[in-house]
């Protein structure tokens, strides 16, 4: 039985949830503020954090800083905003999913058992992903080039661990926005993505203008590159 962990402030989303993850077999843990939060979190190994973004003390976004310090699970953002800044910053900080209120229940439920499911998957690959002189240390979630760690953002290891898997296959924008981010991907056009693989090489490629790691691939999407060619 997954155990997921519930941030959340308005009593009646909290009631049609708790029924709903209960029925659907969630053992459900639940939070009001960000102080009560801190105090159930350490008391519990949970396989996903649902956390509402406006709360009485303080914003999810902050538990989610706090929490990616020291843990990897997964984390969907419920909030009333839908501005892209918002949306992206969510994700930068470490969010899987970002959905906006009021929302169909269907749809988390939906969301939920994806991303259990693809983290399940992770949590069955090797502990090391290597290629190219970087090097990815799945379960702590660390990035290294050449033996030096690279401080990257959630969704810049997301990023980056996806182009390592899929070595010298070209994948698509749409395959790239579907993997990282299953939230309604009306914000994330190829401006988005675009922004991501270029802060991405600023920290993985020797010379960023040049790159030889990730390669775009014209009017077809982008490649992780194994055979040392420039773009």
């Amino acid at each position: 039985m997954s155990k997921l962990f519930l941030l959340e402030d308005d009593l009646g989303l909290i009631n049609g949830l708790s029924f709903a993850l209960q029925k659907a077999g969630y053992d459900l843990v639940i939070a009001r503020t960000l102080q009560e939060a801190e105090v159930l979190w350490p008391e519990g190994k949970y396989d996903l954090l649902i956390l509402d973004v406006s709360l009485p003390d303080g914003s999810g976004f902050a538990f989610c800083e706090k929490i990616r310090k020291t843990s990897q699970v997964p984390i969907i953002f419920l909030t009333a905003s839908d501005a892209e800044t918002s949306i992206i910053m969510g994700l930068d900080m470490g969010g899987d999913d970002y959905i906006t209120k009021p929302f169909k229940l269907a749809v988390l439920m939906s969301r939920i058992h994806a991303i259990l499911r693809r983290s399940q998957h992770f949590q069955q690959v090797p502990g090391k992903l290597c290629s190219n002189g970087i090097t990815l240390q799945l379960l702590e979630g660390w990035a290294y080039k050449d033996s030096k760690r690279i401080e990257l953002t959630a969704a810049g290891y997301k990023l980056l661990r996806f182009f390592m898997e899929h070595p010298d296959i070209i994948l698509s924008q749409e395959q790239i926005m579907g993997r990282l981010w299953d939230c309604n991907g009306d914000f994330a056009d190829g401006n988005t993505l675009a922004v991501y693989i270029r802060r991405l090489r600023a920290k993985i490629e020797d010379n960023p203008a040049k790159p030889t790691r990730i390669i775009t691939v014209r009017r077809m999407g982008y490649k992780w590159n194994t055979g040392g060619g420039m773009e």
